[in-house]
């Protein structure tokens, strides 16, 4: 892009494009859509973003069979179920996604929505989020997600900055559950995060068209580069620059940029 004026200019076209109501259909974000109570839209929405690489059929396919095991009310499922309710999903697999991860996603489901109405404080425990960005959420939900007994194989679901990921899945996530604009793609169900604290979710595709733009210096897929991209993004639009992974993730995945 030959300026900073014509770069906005171009991925505030291609936002546009991509954050509309039809964007949710053939995406994983449908799975939450799909839910009208706020702690029903949290569980499948956390779902969804962790199973959410491969084939985008295939992973509204997988995420809707979990459903259905849960009655289609995930919260009274992991709050309520028994032993026998479980068998289902002792075949369960997404690549690399089994069984046991899925019964521990519901034990740590379970355990947390027993003293806590919303999946919000695994992220912020109390009051709002400090500090620019989410890092410490993301470490503090890591932390926490993995505080009681735990298969060890389940602990590459959920990525840390702290292991410089650049978890682009659970900035999905947050992204899903914090943003909240007139397109209503995104649910906007929590207020602890600002929009402006979101940090771009960065996988090799995205990294990739953003290093073409010159919005990184290389296309590698950190949590260095995923904060250098966004610190870049909020230059263009300072209290909501994760609307941009729209246009970065269209053009990567759609548009081969």
């Amino acid at each position: 892009m030959a300026n900073i004026a014509e770069l906005k200019e171009f991925l505030n076209e291609k936002a546009a494009f991509y954050n509309q109501p039809a964007f949710i259909k053939a995406d994983p974000v449908c799975i939450p859509h799909s839910f009208s109570l706020k702690q029903d839209m949290e569980i499948a929405g956390l779902f969804a973003a962790v199973l959410a690489w491969g084939n985008r059929t295939t992973i509204i396919n997988n995420c809707r069979r979990l459903m259905q095991w849960m009655d289609n009310s995930p919260y009274q499922f992991v709050l309520h179920h028994q032993d026998s309710d479980l068998r289902p999903f002792m075949h369960f697999v997404h690549r690399t996604f089994n069984a046991t991860d899925a019964l521990y996603f519901i034990e740590f489901l379970r355990y947390h929505y027993s003293s806590s109405e919303s999946l919000e404080t695994a992220f912020v425990p109390a009051g709002k989020l400090k500090g620019q960005d989410t890092e410490q959420a993301l470490i503090h939900f890591h932390k926490y997600f993995f505080s009681i007994e735990h298969p060890e194989r389940t602990r590459k679901h959920i990525a840390t900055p702290a292991r410089n990921s650049a978890c682009k899945r659970i900035n999905m996530y947050l992204r899903w559950m914090v943003r909240n604009d007139d397109r209503h793609v995104d649910l906007g169900l929590w207020k602890k995060i600002s929009p402006r604290q979101l940090v771009c979710p960065l996988d090799v595709h995205v990294a990739s068209v953003a290093h073409r733009l010159g919005l990184l210096p290389d296309n590698r897929a950190n949590w260095k580069n995923a904060v250098a991209l966004t610190a870049q993004l909020r230059e263009l639009k300072p209290d909501d620059p994760v609307v941009y992974d729209y246009a970065l993730f269209g053009l990567g995945a759609e548009e081969r940029f």
